[in-house]
C-alpha cells in the first residue's frame, strides 16, 4: 500500500480499474504460449526448439504464479469469485500453490516488506553472494535438487501436524497437494489423449522441476536482494528494465515492476507500465530503485 501519493488520485483511480477481459486475455496468453510450444516441438523435434519449448515455458509458469499472485490481490478480475476460480483452479494449482494460503502469506509480505517479519526476507538476506555462490545456487534450481526439495518439504508438511496459525505451512494442506497432483494428471491425460504423453514429463515437469524454480529465483533476487531495509516501497523493492527476451524468459506480465507493484498494490499487471511512467513524470525517478537490466542486478549483488 503506497505511504503517501506518488502520483495523482485521479490517476490512481483510473489505473486501479480492473477488467474480466484482459485477465481471461491473460490468462488465455499464459496457457496458449505453453501450449503452442509445446506443439513446436513436437512439430520440429530438435535440440534447438528444445532449449526453447523449455525455457519459455519455465518463463510461463512464472506467468501463471504471477497472474495468481494478481487473483490473490483481486485484481486479476472484477469478480471476487472469479478471482478466486481462476487462481486456485486455473493457476495455482497446477504449479502447488494453495490461493488462499498464498494470500495470507503474501499480504504479511507487503506488511513487513524487508522488516525481520517478512516472511520473504530469507529471498533476499543471503546477498551479496559471491560468483561461486550464484553459480552453486544456480546447479541446484537446473539439476532439479531445489524443485524435488520444495515438493519434498511439501509432502512433509502435509501430513506432519502444525499450529493452524502457521500460515506458511497452510499452502500444503491436503486438500491443496491433492489439487496439485489432480491438475497435473489431467495435464498428463490430455497429453496421452493427443498421443504425446512424453511431453507432459519433456515440456511441463522437468520445466517445473528446474528451469521454474531459476527463474522464480532471478524474480526474487531481482525484486529485493539488497535494497532498503525500510518501509518506503520506493527503495525496499526494485523495478528492474525488461527488453523483449527478459519479458519472455524471466519477467512475464510485467513482474518487473516491482517498486510500482508495492506502491499500489491493488493496481493490475497489466497496467503496471503506465504506472512506471506516471511515477517518473511526477519526478520519482531520483528516489526509486530501479536498475537497467538483469544483468545489473546481478553486478550488484554479486561480489567477487
Amino acid at each position: 500500500m503506497a505511504k503517501q501519493d506518488y502520483i495523482a488520485r485521479h490517476e490512481v483511480k483510473a489505473l486501479a480499474q480492473t477488467s474480466d477481459l484482459a485477465g481471461a486475455l491473460l490468462v488465455l496468453h499464459c496457457w496458449g504460449t505453453i501450449v503452442l510450444m509445446m506443439a513446436m516441438f513436437v512439430i520440429w523435434p530438435n535440440f534447438f526448439t528444445f532449449i526453447i519449448a523449455f525455457s519459455v515455458i519455465s518463463g510461463r509458469q512464472l506467468g501463471i504464479a504471477i497472474l495468481m499472485h494478481d487473483a490473490s490481490h483481486g485484481i486479476l478480475f472484477k469478480s471476487d469469485k472469479l478471482n478466486a476460480f481462476v487462481g486456485q483452479y486455473l493457476l495455482g494449482v497446477f504449479i502447488g500453490v494453495e490461493l488462499n494460503a498464498y494470500r495470507k502469506y503474501h499480504l504479511k509480505h507487503h506488511r513487513f516488506t524487508q522488516q525481520d517479519k517478512d516472511p520473504d526476507l530469507g529471498l533476499s538476506a543471503a546477498f551479496p553472494a559471491t560468483k561461486l555462490s550464484l553459480v552453486r545456487k544456480v546447479l541446484r534450481d537446473l539439476s532439479g535438487l531445489t524443485g524435488l526439495k520444495l515438493r519434498i518439504g511439501q509432502l512433509y508438511m502435509t501430513f506432519r501436524k502444525s499450529p493452524a496459525d502457521e500460515t506458511t505451512d497452510q499452502a500444503f494442506k491436503v486438500k491443496s497437494i491433492a489439487l496439485t497432483y489432480a491438475a497435473n494428471f489431467i495435464l498428463f491425460l490430455a497429453c496421452y489423449l493427443v498421443g504425446y504423453w512424453w511431453v507432459y514429463f519433456a515440456l511441463w515437469l522437468l520445466p517445473l522441476l528446474t528451469g521454474f524454480q531459476l527463474v522464480l529465483r532471478i524474480r526474487n533476487i531481482a525484486e529485493h536482494a539488497m535494497t532498503a531495509k525500510t518501509d518506503n516501497p520506493l527503495t525496499h523493492a526494485r523495478t528492474t528494465k525488461a527488453n523483449i527476451v527478459a519479458r519472455i524468459l524471466v519477467a512475464p506480465y510485467w513482474v518487473n515492476y516491482h517498486v510500482e507493484h508495492h506502491a499500489y498494490m491493488y493496481i493490475p499487471c497489466w497496467r503496471l507500465r503506465k504506472l512506471h511512467k506516471a511515477m517518473l513524470r511526477n519526478g520519482h525517478v531520483k528516489n526509486m530503485e530501479i536498475k537497467n537490466s538483469y544483468l545489473d542486478v546481478f553486478r550488484t549483488v554479486v561480489s567477487v
